[in-house]
């Protein structure tokens, strides 16, 4: 299948979670990305994660999660040729990324203006904490910081518990498909009007824009401020993790008609007449009244039968599962979320996750296991006519 973004080249010189996890995402719709990394070490993600051998090899599982597909270059950009060199290979792009603090790339005299100059028409992306502008701009973010500023921090976990951290990077993962959107989309209207782009991507801006639907709009046009609630939903009742006669099970009961095919799916048809459940307006004013009749009425069987009788009375329900549970599950095997390199790049087979859909002409996916630090310099010096002699003398004096 020929990629989605087959023949665009990214300049990627961004590090961690957000840019790499955002160019990522290009590469498996088909773009090039040629990631520029450090001469002394490469992205941190290198030397991160849970095996500490392959910390040691510069090819930590934290990096081999979003760099699959990619080639790797390394420059000191703190060196005159190998800002010449980056000027090269930015004449040969469709798009730069990067995710260093606002300033970072003027104080090395290769801004966007200066990039502008070398290919007019090239799109800038610039992942910062909170942007270019503003009082917080200069600050130092990482994923836990930005969590707490957009207030998604304030609404987790329940009353006793908040605020309480989301248990993954979710600000670092927003603002990455974020800019991977951003981009895909200054792409198009470049083709259409030939006009290059700077995208300014807060991730501050990027995790508030995940919130409007009930949070931000309830408190924007009704004056509501959102509480934490645990696992419960404060728009409507019953919704939320149940406690059964082994485990906890969700079910959200959201209309009319599922909460009454609820009720009878629990052998409780008295619920559905009883006044204080009437509506979704009561049910929400008296959900932990809801919540006990629910539960003794669970009781009796698991999570795990409840999940099929729910399912087949239409009921939304599932269980809740940790991530092994998940990734042995067949819904995932089936869609093929996963994918399984062979040994060759690390000595051993490992895995790497997918886009989150997939496509009527095939699935997204990526050829090459993510590369070893600088793997592809030589190559892509001489794709620029340098010849072997100058490679060498480059190596020799630390550019590359």
């Amino acid at each position: 299948m020929a990629g989605l973004l087959d023949g665009v080249r990214v300049l990627d010189l961004s590090a961690v979670i957000a840019g790499p996890l955002c160019s990522y995402q290009l590469a498996m719709l088909g773009a090039e990305i040629i990631k520029v990394e450090p001469p002394n070490g490469g992205d941190l993600a290198r030397r991160l994660g849970g095996d500490p051998a392959l910390n040691a090899k510069f090819m930590g599982v934290s990096f081999l999660a979003n760099n699959a597909g990619k080639k790797s270059i390394t420059l000191d950009l703190k060196q005159p040729d190998a800002l010449k060199i980056l000027g090269e290979l930015a004449a040969t792009a469709d798009v730069l990324l990067e995710n260093f603090r606002p300033g970072t790339m003027a104080r090395l005299k290769f801004d966007y203006e200066t990039a502008r100059r070398i290919k007019p028409d090239l799109i800038w992306c610039s992942v910062t904490g909170f942007g270019q502008s503003g009082p917080l701009a200069d600050r130092q973010a990482y994923d836990q910081i930005v969590q707490g500023y957009c207030g998604v921090m304030s609404l987790t976990g329940s009353a006793e518990t908040a605020p309480t951290r989301v248990g993954y990077q979710v600000c670092d993962t927003l603002a990455a498909i974020t800019a991977a959107f951003a981009i895909t989309a200054a792409l198009y209207r470049r083709k259409v009007t030939g006009a290059g782009e700077f995208i300014d991507l807060s991730m501050l801006d990027a995790s508030l824009a995940s919130l409007p639907s009930w949070p931000m709009s309830n408190y924007l046009n009704a004056g509501k401020v959102p509480m934490p609630m645990g696992n419960d939903n404060g728009a409507s009742a019953p919704s939320g993790a149940f406690r059964t006669g082994e485990g906890l099970i969700n079910i959200v009961a959201n209309d009319q008609k599922q909460y009454e095919a609820l009720c009878d799916a629990v052998s409780g048809p008295e619920l559905k007449s009883d006044p204080r459940f009437a509506d979704r307006p009561l049910r929400v004013v008296n959900r932990e009244a809801l919540r006990q009749a629910l539960e003794a009425r669970v009781a009796c069987k698991s999570a795990a039968e409840w999940d099929t009788i729910l399912a087949a009375a239409s009921v939304p329900a599932g269980p809740i599962l940790g991530l092994p549970e998940i990734l042995r599950h067949p819904q995932v095997a089936s869609r093929e979320v996963i994918k399984t390199f062979d040994a060759e790049a690390i000595g051993r087979p490992f895995s790497v996750h997918r886009v989150g859909f997939t496509l009527g002409s095939g699935l997204p996916d990526v050829g090459s296991p993510p590369p070893v630090l600088g793997e592809h310099t030589d190559e892509l010096l001489t794709s620029l006519g340098y010849s072997p002699d100058s490679i060498a003398g480059l190596r020799r004096s630390g550019t590359v």
